[in-house]
């Protein structure tokens, strides 16, 4: 499909247009013109939409589908169509499923099944089989069938001879190893952060230290394998001064922060919305002050969505017996706007995770391929029922402020728009 983009505001910073604004023609897949005004050609269909602006493709290192297995919740289809209007060009899809991605054939699945969408799809494979953190998956073989990273989706590996043993394997082909930060023996059976909140509320506690005694572990271990750990959503201000503090030993460990994590409090608990209920759990305000920090100086490499849909039986109960996660992809760019400049979340959501799982990204210069997102920065609105594109609609977003939102993108010669 041949475009032409009309006043496209270019963001990147690769690029010698880099913050302008021009027409951009897009032929078989490739930037062939950008100026500052281009006729469409007759086999061109052209795009112009309100305070338009591009990137290059965004993605998203967390996200869940519920195929194969919870089909009800989010099937592939969908969710790719999803995460391609929301402005997601790649996205590294969590072992979440039944079976998990544990095997090279669930990996080659996943990969078949996705292969004519406009969004890429990057397995994140089970780091141990059927994700029961004993005994360590076929590694080698799915990382060769498509794997981008292995990791048990939100459960800890309590063995810490099995995390050691991993990084230590991984390095053999250059893999990338997640795990999950939380001591399940000090987060016990908390629902919520551990604070002032969740004691008005008579709800158990997450405390901080659950997080923070895990990533303190896995970086020990990281520090004497030597290999790549990436944390995936850490939550709490100690967290990012211990990765901070990694870093500046040059130690191969990055990490990810979701959305919700960056915009939002433990004082959403107070309506008892099972929506609001996500692991980790939404932390207090100076936590989430020092993620956005993290976020700005780059010891957090990655946003995310933790996109995670879980159908209404399993969300709309008591908030003892709802099951962790809410949806994400929507509105991930319209709720960051409200906290940080536009260009630092392109950066999150491109060279920053790219980098992380390997992923290659082009420029926007004419004569490279075009992979890109679509999007606006203006205009406030709030985020309703009608705005979710998902399956399920278990968005702890509903009713908040956003600020801008994706159009779409333009990937693999195809075009999506959200309209």
């Amino acid at each position: 499909m041949n475009i032409l983009l009309k006043s496209a505001t270019i963001f990147d910073k690769n690029s010698k247009f880099h913050k302008q604004t021009k027409d951009v023609l897009i032929q078989n897949n490739t930037f062939t013109q950008i100026a500052d005004s281009i006729d469409c050609p007759n086999d061109c269909e052209e795009i112009s939409l309100e305070n338009l602006q591009i990137s290059n493709g965004w993605f998203d290192s967390s996200v869940s589908f519920g195929e194969p297995g919870y089909e009800e919740r989010e099937n592939l289809s969908n969710g790719l169509d999803t995460a391609a209007k929301s402005g997601f060009t790649e996205v590294a899809v969590n072992s979440n499923t039944n079976p998990y991605l544990d095997t090279k054939a669930s990996i080659a699945y996943l990969k078949n099944l996705s292969a004519l969408k406009a969004t890429n799809l990057y397995p994140i494979a089970s780091l141990t089989r059927n994700s029961k953190g004993v005994e360590m998956a076929e590694l080698y073989d799915m990382k060769a069938a498509g794997a981008v990273a292995f990791g048990d989706y939100n459960k800890a590996i309590e063995n810490d001879n099995l995390m050691k043993v991993a990084l230590q394997y991984a390095q053999n082909f250059d893999g990338l190893v997640l795990s999950f930060p939380l001591n399940n023996a000090i987060g016990g059976e908390g629902i919520a952060h551990e604070g002032l909140n969740s004691t008005l509320l008579g709800l158990k506690g997450i405390p901080g230290l659950a997080e923070e005694m895990q990533i303190t572990r896995d970086i020990s271990l990281l520090e004497y394998t030597g290999g790549k750990l990436h944390i995936p959503t850490v939550s709490s201000k100690k967290s990012v001064e211990l990765i901070r503090e990694a870093k500046k030993k040059n130690l191969k460990v990055t990490c990810s922060v979701t959305t919700h994590h960056l915009t939002l409090t433990d004082v959403e608990l107070k309506g008892f919305n099972g929506n609001t209920k996500v692991l980790p759990p939404l932390r207090a305000e100076e936590d989430r002050l020092a993620l956005i920090e993290g976020v700005k100086d780059g010891t957090i490499d990655c946003i995310t969505s933790d996109h995670n849909p879980i159908d209404i039986e399993n969300k709309k109960v008591e908030f003892n017996n709802a099951e962790f996660g809410t949806i994400g992809l929507e509105n991930l760019f319209g709720s960051l706007q409200t906290v940080l400049e536009t260009e630092t979340i392109i950066d999150a959501l491109t060279t920053g995770p790219k980098a992380v799982f390997g992923i290659d990204q082009e420029t926007i210069e004419e004569g490279k391929p075009a992979n890109i997102s679509l999007f606006t920065d203006k205009k406030e609105t709030t985020f309703a029922l009608k705005d979710i594109l998902s399956t399920s609609k278990n968005s702890i977003f509903l009713d908040k402020t956003v600020k801008g939102k994706a159009y779409g993108i333009y990937a693999k010669g195809q075009l999506v728009l959200n309209k």
